[in-house]
Order: structure tokens, then sequence, then C-alpha cells
């Protein structure tokens, strides 16, 4: 089979922080006793229901992971776009920059999710992605990907139904900012970052959320001052219990009753 391009000679960015600091050296997978077939993140990747033969074509190809550290860029705006990552442990946010600098949170990832898709269409990435704690990735080379999804259809399935939940991600996302108040969008992100972590086998009821107060505001399109107040009013009625970046959640129906409060609120991908 041939390749679009050779896994062996594919370069990935070198992570980078904001005050440019040197680089986080790259981990050769060749040299780690994880691979994809003992992957804990598995399911919710790319290899999803590949055959032992397949998954053993699909791993050859992924060669490196990029390990962060917090605030390490893994890309930038405007960097060029060759591979997606799949995020091994750890958290990325995902930011746009307007033209007058201000940056705006567009995206909060966590382990199981892949990043990236923002650069297929024009090779040039539109958000940047930073980690909000220690983080580790894994490069998944596009070209080489792709190349591969063209002999094993379930492989192009996979990766089809990933860029289509992250389009229905964004489609929620511009209806909540929409079509919610404050107090529904709390609701709906918390009740949606609860059913992520559901899926991956941990706690939807107790995590912790790396994001700032002022950053969830920036996700959501609320100041500092009305995300606290939307957290002391839920803590006041018993709905979350928060402690920093700590956060329980102590009655799950309420906060779907908030989002459903006056109108029919669809489905929140994950």
């Amino acid at each position: 089979m041939q390749l679009l391009l050779d896994p062996l000679s594919f370069k990935v960015p070198n992570a980078r922080d904001a005050t440019g600091a040197p680089p986080t050296p790259l981990i050769s997978i060749h040299d780690s006793a994880s691979h994809c077939q003992t992957c804990c993140t598995r399911e919710h990747c790319l290899p999803l229901a590949l055959t032992s033969d397949q998954l053993k074509q699909f791993d050859g190809l992924i060669t490196k992971r990029i390990r962060l550290r917090k605030n390490d860029a893994l890309f930038r705006t405007g960097d060029a776009f060759s591979a997606l990552y799949s995020i091994r442990y750890g958290s990325v946010k995902t930011t746009i920059l307007t033209e007058d600098g201000w940056e705006q949170i567009s995206g909060y990832h966590i382990l199981g999710e892949i990043i990236g898709f923002d650069g297929i269409a024009t090779h040039i990435h539109g958000v940047g992605a930073t980690a909000l704690e220690d983080t580790e990735v894994c490069a998944l080379p596009f070209m080489s990907i792709e190349g591969l999804s063209r002999t094993l259809p379930v492989l192009q399935h996979n990766l089809h139904q990933l860029m289509s939940k992250e389009i229905g991600r964004d489609q929620n996302m511009m209806f909540i900012l929409g079509s919610m108040n404050a107090e529904q969008r709390l609701a709906a992100f918390l009740l949606n970052l609860a059913s992520r972590y559901r899926r991956r086998g941990y706690s939807s009821t107790e995590f912790t959320l790396r994001l700032t107060r002022e950053e969830l505001g920036s996700y959501l399109g609320l100041k500092l001052e009305t995300v606290s107040r939307m957290f002391s009013r839920f803590q006041a009625e018993g709905i979350v219990q928060a402690q920093g970046r700590s956060v329980k959640l102590l009655d799950s129906g309420a906060l779907k009753r908030i989002t459903e409060r006056n109108r029919a609120v669809p489905e929140l991908a994950c």
C-alpha cells in the first residue's frame, strides 16, 4: 500500500509556550510500551472497531507523541496544518484571535477527544490550541490517515463521524450562545461536560474544571461576574457544589430543567 506521506519522515510542530521557552521534546512511540492496541482512549479515537491487522496498519502511522506543560501551545492560529491530535490525557483549550488581538475561547477539549479539524480545508489552523494542564497528545498525520482510510472503509467512516461530531458541537454552541440566557448556558455546559466524562468511564458528577471562571465566561459569552454569580446561585439552590476548580453536580435533573425552561433544547453532541 502506498501512503501519501511517509510516517517516519512526518514532522509535527514542537510544543512552545507563550514566553518562547524551549520546546518540549517529542516522544517516540517506538520507545514506549503503549500503542494504539493498548491505549485506554482507543474507543473514542480513529481506530475504533478496526480489526487486529487493520489496527497494526494504523498503529504504524502514529510515530510521535507530544508532551505539553500547562500553557504550552500545541499550535497557533496561522500555523501550517499537517496533523490531527488525539488527547491521551490532560485537557486543551482552543482559541480564536480577533483582528485587535482579543482572545476568544472556542473549545474545551478533554482526554479521548481529537482536535485540529479546523485546518483541513485551508491547510492552515484557524484556531490556536493550548494545554490547560500537563497533557499528552498523539500526532495523527492527516495525509497518511486519509490515504489509509481509502483502503479501510471503517477508518473512513470513523473519520467522517468525528468530523460530523465536530460540526455538531459547533452548531450546538451557536444555539447556546444565540438562544440561551446566562443560567441556561452554564447549565448546558455542565451537563455536556458530565456526559463527555461519563462516555469515557469517569465520574459524571464530580470532575475538575480546568478552565478558569474568566475563560469559561469567554467560552460561554458571559462576563466573569456573571459566571461567578451563576455558580453561587446554583450552589445556594443545592444544584452544584463548586470549590476552586472542583465541581460536583448535586442535582443533574435540575440543571436539565433549567436548560429546557421555555424552549425545546436539542441534545448536545458529545
